[in-house]
């Protein structure tokens, strides 16, 4: 088969290119190192990561600022920790696979968050939450519920956010759904750690017994014999808000005692309760 010389230059320039892309294929592998494959087995779950526009709308969420210290439970590529870190927020990944640390590590680099960012090889388990404002997780309903009374245990106020699994019967306090990956993984929720508000305070001059479930509260003012139901009870942090007799409560817990305005047709006061 005979070619013109145009022929021949295109045919030429066209295997230069092929050849310089296949070097440059062969180039980038060579400097990415460890690739994770999508449903890879994990120490308690496989892997599949976060679609991009949903670690968004977790971290949206959460309202992550620079004041926040993030850290995200199972942190595979170091998507969500990386993300966290642009909006200012030091974050922190727990993973267990040390390919995946050192993964995380160049692609924070990459993106030039390095300084912001730490990645752990370590159980999940054991690791040390109590500096947290935010926490992150895409992990498995039964794991939520091991995790669970430890994430209790934090200081009312942290945020607990869950790509699409739940924490059982602690009712998540937001529940939105991504537009953009409506097909699967679209789901965030998220919990606020409650203050711990479970038993008797003295309000004015009764007591007022007070039942707990995660974020939401009941119970009983008890006026002599009579006694009161406690309506509309609510946790959000450190943020208290109930009813009694119609007259709404809005204030803060602080340890042992809460305080702030109750409201109702006359107008509005200031109250106060300490535990007894």
């Amino acid at each position: 088969m005979r070619f013109s010389n145009l022929a021949r230059r295109i045919l030429y320039s066209l295997f230069f290119v092929i050849s310089c892309s296949w070097l440059q294929a062969q180039e980038n592998n060579s400097n990415s190192g460890y690739v994770p494959e999508v449903g890879q087995k994990g120490k308690d779950v496989v892997w599949v990561p976060t679609p991009t526009e949903l670690v968004d709308l977790m971290l949206k969420i959460a309202k992550v600022t620079p004041d926040d210290y993030v850290v995200d439970l199972g942190s595979g590529d170091g998507r969500t920790v990386i993300a966290a870190a642009r909006l200012g927020a030091q974050a922190v990944g727990i993973e267990y696979n040390p390919d995946m640390i050192a993964l995380s590590k160049r692609n924070a680099e990459h993106e030039g968050v390095s300084k912001m960012t730490e990645f752990i090889e370590a159980d999940l388990y054991e690791y040390d939450l109590s500096g947290a404002t935010v926490i992150t997780m895409f992990l498995l309903p039964e794991i939520n519920l091991k995790l669970r009374p430890k994430l209790l245990e934090l200081k009312p106020g942290t945020r607990i956010v869950s790509n699409t699994f739940t924490m059982g019967e602690w009712e998540a306090d937001f529940e939105v759904t991504s537009e953009e990956n409506w097909n699967s993984w679209n789901t965030a929720l998220m919990w606020i750690v409650p203050a711990d508000v479970q038993g008797t305070w003295e309000l004015g001059a009764y007591p007022l017994a007070i039942r707990q479930e995660f974020q939401m509260i009941y119970g009983d003012y008890i006026m002599g014999v009579k006694e009161i139901p406690v309506t509309d009870g609510r946790l959000s942090g450190n943020d208290i808000t109930f009813k009694i007799k119609g007259d709404l409560y809005v204030g803060k817990v602080e340890g042992t005692k809460m305080s702030g305005t109750v409201t109702n047709d006359a107008g509005s006061r200031e109250w106060s309760a300490t535990k007894l």
